[in-house]
Formats: structure tokens, C-alpha cells, sequence
């Protein structure tokens, strides 16, 4: 069996390659086998991006949105460029929050869809949420069900929830406490097990 502690240890003698220094980096921002050193895991992730480690480059991406918009909307709007659906999916929040650009409903609505077309699941459930909320596109509550319906068959815990509530509201359904309710217990049940494997 290998342990944590093997694999972080492994990782320092072997920083040869991007997905390695990513990992580590991953390591060092979320604490394990290590403290949380936010610094030195943009530090990683740096290095494994300028290796052109999509992965890596996302995480900055996401990190930055809080501090550095424009460059948070540079790389995303690269990693879109390469078709990677995540990327494109971040690009859609830079547009729609007017993160390092302008606020562009339209433009959050293309993105969400480019990603919801390639399988993202994130992108799946920010478009269904753009049809409920009218952001890029005109409200339609039977596609706002639709892709909740989507998002849960992919397990997506927001989309179990949110499905869930579309059957306690009838969004795009028809009432059914009974199967909201049971939605509500498929997420609970499925984050307590993401819960334990993080442990």
C-alpha cells in the first residue's frame, strides 16, 4: 500500500517533468503531507504552467481570480484556446463576473455552452444556471432541468442539489417533494464520501 507520505516524498526527488511539479505544488496548497503554503504552491504551479501543464495552468487561473483578474483571465482565455473545457468554463466566469474584462453576458452564455458541449460538468451547470437567471440568453426553466437532469446523471453533486431543488420548486417539472427529497439524500450520502476519501 502506498501512503501520502511515500508519495510526497517521491515527488521532491523527482521534479523532472510538469505533472510532478504540479502535484507537488497540489500538495503544498491543499496541506497534505505538508503545511499549507499557498506560496510555494503558485510557485509549483508556475513552473509546471511554463511547461505548459494545463492543469497547473488552470489552478493558477482559479487562484488568481481573487488577486490578479487580468491574469486569471489571460490564462483562461489560452487554456480556451486549446479547447480545454475547463479553461473554457473559467473563461465563462471571467466574462460573466467582469473578471480582467468586461462584463459579457453573451460571451459567459458561449462559453458555458463550448463546455457544457465538451462534458464539463461545471459548464453543464453554469449554463443551466444562465437559463434560470437569463444571463447571456432569454430564461427557459424546462433547459434549466434539463441540465440539472444532465449534471446528476454525471454525478455532479451541485447537480443532484440543484436538480433536487428544481423538483421542491418545479422548475421545469412537476412538483415532487418525495424526489427532491431523495436528491437531497443522494448529495448528502455522496459528500460524506467525498468527505472520508479526503480524509
Amino acid at each position: 500500500m502506498i501512503f501520502k507520505q511515500q508519495i510526497y516524498n517521491w515527488l521532491i526527488e523527482n521534479q523532472n517533468d510538469s505533472n510532478s511539479i504540479y502535484l507537488l505544488g497540489y500538495f503544498n496548497y491543499y496541506g497534505i503531507e505538508t503545511k499549507f503554503n499557498e506560496h510555494r504552491a503558485i510557485e509549483l504551479y508556475k513552473r509546471a504552467a511554463e511547461l505548459e501543464n494545463k492543469v497547473a495552468q488552470l489552478c493558477l487561473a482559479e487562484i488568481y481570480i481573487e488577486i490578479d483578474g487580468n491574469l486569471s483571465f489571460k490564462l483562461s482565455n489560452k487554456l480556451a484556446n486549446k479547447e480545454y473545457a475547463f479553461g473554457i468554463n473559467n473563461l465563462g466566469i471571467c466574462y460573466e463576473n467582469g473578471i480582467g474584462t468586461n462584463v459579457n453576458e453573451e460571451k459567459a452564455f458561449e462559453m458555458y455552452q463550448k463546455a457544457a458541449d465538451l462534458g464539463n460538468v461545471s459548464g453543464i451547470n453554469n449554463l443551466s444556471w444562465c437559463y434560470y437567471e437569463g444571463i447571456g440568453t432569454d430564461t427557459n426553466k424546462q433547459k434549466v432541468f434539463e441540465l440539472y437532469q444532465k449534471a446528476a446523471d454525471l454525478e455532479s453533486l451541485d447537480g443532484i442539489n440543484s436538480l433536487g431543488w428544481c423538483y421542491e420548486k418545479g422548475i421545469g417539472t412537476n412538483i415532487d417533494k418525495q424526489k427532491a427529497f431523495e436528491l437531497y439524500q443522494k448529495a448528502e450520502n455522496l459528500e460524506a464520501q467525498l468527505f472520508w476519501l479526503n480524509v
